[in-house]
């Protein structure tokens, strides 16, 4: 993971880390990984046996643009968002989290460490 994020854009990956830690201190069943060609996040415990397309396993993968970085959360319909950080009204349920700068990125640290709780809340196991 440090060796892609090293390849990022200084002012990217300032961003990337940033989140990236408040995903992992969030809850000890979250892993990372690359995937789809960006970091992402997992759950790592046990769950209900579902279909590999189903993707219930990926908790939200970063979409990364200079200007404009973005956590993708795959079933982010299914979530209560008090906070209203996440936007978008994806068809397929995914929801969007939009970072602008480091400063932003802090201000939504506890709004996103409540998201994770919440989709983790909702693991079928």
């Amino acid at each position: 993971m440090e060796a892609h994020i090293q390849k990022l854009d200084v002012e990217v990956a300032n961003i990337v880390q940033f989140v990236r830690s408040i995903i992992l201190k969030t809850d000890m069943q979250v892993g990372e990984r690359i995937k789809w060609n960006n970091p992402s996040f997992y759950y790592t415990g046990e769950m209900a046996t579902f279909a590999p397309k189903e993707y219930k396993r990926e908790i939200a993968v970063f979409n990364l643009f200079k200007n404009r970085i973005m956590l993708v959360l795959p079933s982010g319909s299914k979530l209560k968002d008090p906070s209203r950080i996440l936007e978008g009204d994806y068809k397929d349920g995914r929801r969007l989290i939009v970072f602008k700068d480091l400063k932003d990125a802090k201000t939504k640290e506890k709004a996103l460490q409540n998201i994770i709780k919440e989709w983790l809340s909702l693991v079928e196991k």
